[in-house]
Order: structure tokens, then sequence, then C-alpha cells
């Protein structure tokens, strides 16, 4: 939750008029339990997203992470339906299995640094052309996993893509 990149993505969102919680999984910094090997975690965002269904019961969501939570909020947002659209930023590769992607119905956006060492450019695109659609990709230059130097970037594609496939 306190990463600029998770920031970033929040701010990107919010400048689109989305209501957005950002939360951290267990285990990590001040919360309760034990890393959930990510079974444990997407439990956690389904908790989560529970509770602000229930307070904004009328309005629209879309799931958006970072990293492992890229993995966490696609397969999530895979599995249950009604989410708008789903952003999936440094979508690391090598973090298990992706063929739930290939049948997902949701609109789907990956947004990734050009040199993500977790989810380089040639295994992403792999990836990518086995998704369903509706998907798009967009890379963004950075030298690294958290965007270095380019937020502000990371940020307008966002609120961007947002735009578009929140429609």
């Amino acid at each position: 939750m306190h990463n600029k990149v998770v920031h970033r993505l929040a701010r990107g969102l919010r400048r689109t008029g989305a209501v957005v919680l950002r939360f951290n999984f267990r285990g990590v910094n001040l919360s309760h339990g034990e890393h959930g090997d990510l079974v444990g975690e997407i439990e956690d965002a389904r908790a989560a997203l529970g509770w602000l269904r229930a307070r904004y019961p009328h309005l629209p969501f879309a799931l958006a992470g970072f990293s492992f939570g890229a993995r966490v909020i696609t397969r999530l947002g895979c599995a249950i339906e009604g989410a708008r659209f789903l952003i999936a930023a440094g979508f690391p590769t090598r973090l298990g299995e992706t063929a739930y992607l290939e049948s997902c119905a949701a609109p789907k956006s990956f947004v990734q640094s050009t040199h993500d060492p977790y989810g380089p450019r040639a295994e992403l695109e792999q990836i990518f052309e086995r998704v369903a659609e509706p998907k798009r990709l967009r890379w963004i230059e950075a030298p690294d996993h958290f965007f270095a130097g380019a937020l502000e970037q990371l940020e307008e594609v966002v609120a961007r893509e947002s735009a578009v496939l929140g429609g």
C-alpha cells in the first residue's frame, strides 16, 4: 500500500472519479496473518471488495494492482462477474500459471515497464497473445519494475485506460 507505484495507480484512478481503496495483504507491514500463497491474498481482495461494494452498492467497480497485486486482481476479476475492467501494472510473468486469462471476459489492461525483470517484454507478449479479448497492453519506458523516472507517465496511462475501459 505504501508504494510509489500503488500510490500512482490510485491517483490515476481517482482522477477519473473512482472511489479507491488501498489495502495491505495479510502479513504485509502491520496487517495480521501470514502470506497465503496467492489463495489467501485473493480472499483478502475479495473481502476488501465486499466491504467497498457494501459501502458503495450503486457504483460500478474495477480492480487494479501492482506486481503480486496484479496477479491477485486478475485472478479475482476473472473469477467473478461485474468488474468494469482490470488494470494489471508490473504483471509478474513467472508467478504461476496464466491459463485463467485465456477465458477471462473482463476488459483487461496490462501496463508494464519496458525493462521489468519480473515481467520481461518477450514473456509478457507471449502470455498476452493468449489472453482473451477485450485486452490492452501499454508499455512505459522505464528502467525497472517500479517505473523509476516514469511514475507520472504511469499515472497518466492508468487514468486514460480507466477512462477508455470504464467508458
